[in-house]
């Protein structure tokens, strides 16, 4: 598969565009952010652990899920399995994004994995399926939710009791919505199909019969080997 050299240089003019791009949904971001913050403090996390978790973790709902095991003792095994379960949706992304950022030193190409997230994935993988560069989208716009994220983190741990409960404000839904208008407005075609619903059925099964989250790890890897497989078959010349 052939790449322009363009979709693949670390523009710095498009990073910020991707920056401005990504603020409205980062502003959401902000308020799980809080949420988070507010949760730490209950479970007796200090305030710099916390502010230094967000900034170098920088995955909300695996974070939640490890204060759901924090304790005077830490289950570090199963901590460890389920943070990876959750976040096993990067292999994934990881997958679908290799065909344009291969080109980019290691220490760039890294250094721009560190910042993807559900929302600026989906977005570059817009613009890269339309024939753009979504280089900009992809680490500018996880710069604008990384700094939203972080600063959410330490505004809850002095503001949050504002915000006790955002799922009844109907903030939970709101990056899914936006991921699945991403998706529907995404390339269309028989492999996006297919890859979709093998990552989807496989999910399904193992929720309904395999551990508790092992339904991330089994959609997430079913999608992705089939995605990165078919990729290399149908797109090199």
């Amino acid at each position: 598969m052939s790449v322009e050299k363009s979709a693949v240089a670390l523009n710095w003019q498009e990073v910020g565009q991707g920056f401005k791009q990504l603020l409205p949904i980062s502003l959401f971001v902000v308020v799980f952010g809080v949420a988070f913050g507010l949760a730490a403090a209950q479970r007796g996390l200090d305030d710099a652990s916390t502010v230094l978790m967000s900034a170098l973790v920088f995955a909300g709902a695996a974070q939640f899920a490890a204060l759901d095991l924090w304790g005077q003792q830490v289950p570090v095994v199963p901590l460890m399995v389920t943070v990876f379960a959750i976040n096993a949706r990067h292999l994934l992304m990881g997958a679908t994004l290799y065909p344009w950022l291969r080109d980019l030193p290691r220490a760039k190409r890294y250094g721009v994995m560190l910042v993807v997230s559900d929302a600026n994935w989906a977005m570059s993988m817009q613009a890269y399926n339309a024939g753009k560069s979504g280089l900009g989208l992809l680490f500018g716009g996880g710069l604008a939710l990384w700094s939203a994220w972080a600063l959410g983190s330490w505004l809850g741990l002095v503001f949050g009791s504002a915000i006790q409960d955002p799922v009844s404000l109907g903030l939970d839904m709101v990056m899914g919505c936006f991921l699945l208008a991403m998706v529907i407005g995404g390339q269309k075609n028989l492999r996006m199909l297919v890859i979709w619903s093998v990552a989807a059925g496989s999910s399904l099964l193992a929720y309904a019969y395999l551990p508790e989250n092992s339904h991330v790890v089994v959609g997430a890897l079913a999608g992705g080997i089939l995605g990165a497989v078919w990729m290399e078959k149908k797109n090199e010349h």
